[in-house]
């Protein structure tokens, strides 16, 4: 089937502020700490790379902006202001742009959520991560289960939407006191709720506790019925699990992150920002900007921008990562998009014997199309790309 030529649609835009108070000792992003940090400076970065971006993408429109981290709601709302307003006076900003910004619920952040508001954001994403003071110790966090309670208050009177998540799977965290929580929290969601397993990425200190014995995490079977839990509960209270670990009331979907997993464009600002970008016809880049936060903005003053790497992304790369990320959606891959964003079939970027076996044993569901993973295929997804895409 030959290559189709869509018009390129809406461009996402992330913007990270790599800066946290502490380091979670689950977490593997791109955060550091430090003991001060030059906002003025780092604000001017931050114009400079998205007016150097908005000049390789002339003419596109921008459909959601979204302040990742890190930890946004560190970040002054003067600053806020600036990226918000330089990204509408570099691009066609859609009068219903989707604006959301990350924040932590202790008091002094939430103190800002109206000034947020006020200069732009309409959507508000709180790393609450549990609602049990116990569970908030071990997972590092620097709120309590009142702050967290508190500032879904304060983001439902501030925000027309808002988010936040959970980590579940935790040591020691029985099916009863997980459908204990998530049912409080379910009482206290705006219209989407992030519901994450939780995961032990190498290089934490999670990772060296797992591995000395000193965390140990609940067994494979609980886990299953963990996640089993979690999918009832939701859906009773009428959230779609519109993705593995992201569950909305119909229309609460982010719209920002369904960029990403429909494979869109999207555009990334600050350190350690990747983007996919069309600058030409039929030539989609992959960006990577330097994760060290230091690096990343000397770069950016000398260069205009913080580019790592930039590269062309080959038909079979855009097609394997089309498929992960399309997979995890419950809708799955519209298959002619998939052939207008990669210029290939499905079967030129999959083994048709796994294709077989997946979809003989309930894992996947394939049409002429769509394809899409089942409820069960969802739950190992890891394991299914690999064998699909071996």
């Amino acid at each position: 089937m030959p290559k189709t030529e869509a018009a390129p649609g809406p461009l996402a835009v992330y913007v990270h502020w790599p800066f946290c108070l502490a380091k979670c000792p689950y977490c593997d992003f791109n955060s550091h700490v430090r003991e001060a940090v030059n906002e003025e400076r780092w604000r001017r970065a931050l114009l400079a790379e998205i007016e150097h971006t908005a000049g390789k993408t002339q003419g596109r429109r921008v459909g959601t902006i979204f302040f990742g981290g890190g930890t946004p709601s560190l970040m002054s709302p003067e600053t806020v202001a600036a990226v918000i307003n330089k990204i509408r006076n570099s691009w066609r900003v859609d009068s219903n742009a989707e604006i959301t910004l990350e924040a932590n619920p202790t008091s002094a952040e939430a103190g800002r959520f109206a000034a947020y508001r006020a200069v732009g954001v309409n959507r508000l994403s709180l790393g609450v991560q549990a609602l049990d003071n116990n569970a908030l110790t071990f997972l590092g966090r620097q709120h309590n289960s009142a702050e967290a309670r508190s500032a879904l208050e304060t983001a439902r009177d501030n925000f027309p939407r808002y988010t936040f998540d959970l980590i579940y799977t935790r040591p020691n965290q029985t099916v009863a006191d997980w459908r204990v929580e998530l049912a409080a929290a379910l009482t206290m969601a705006g219209d989407h709720l992030s519901l994450y397993q939780l995961t032990i990425e190498k290089g934490t200190p999670f990772w060296a506790a797992v591995r000395e014995g000193e965390v140990v995490l609940p067994p494979e079977a609980r886990a299953a019925q963990l996640f089993d839990i979690t999918q009832q509960l939701t859906a009773s209270a009428g959230f779609n699990a519109y993705e593995i670990s992201n569950h909305a009331k119909i229309g609460g979907e982010c719209r920002h992150n369904l960029a990403y997993w429909q494979y869109d464009d999207y555009a990334g600002i600050g350190p350690g920002a990747h983007g996919r970008l069309t600058l030409a016809k039929d030539e989609r880049v992959a960006i990577r900007r330097h994760a060290k936060p230091e690096t990343w903005l000397e770069a950016v003053e000398h260069d205009g921008h913080g580019n790592a790497e930039q590269q062309p992304v080959p038909p079979a790369e855009s097609a394997r990562e089309m498929l992960m990320m399309g997979l995890r959606l419950k809708a799955g891959v519209d298959l002619k998009r998939f052939n207008e964003r990669t210029g290939l079939t499905l079967t030129d970027a999959i083994s048709l014997r796994a294709l077989g076996q997946l979809s003989t044993g309930g894992f996947l569901v394939h049409s002429q199309d769509n394809i899409r993973a089942t409820d069960k295929g969802r739950a190992v997804l890891n394991s299914l790309l690999t064998k699909l895409l071996s």
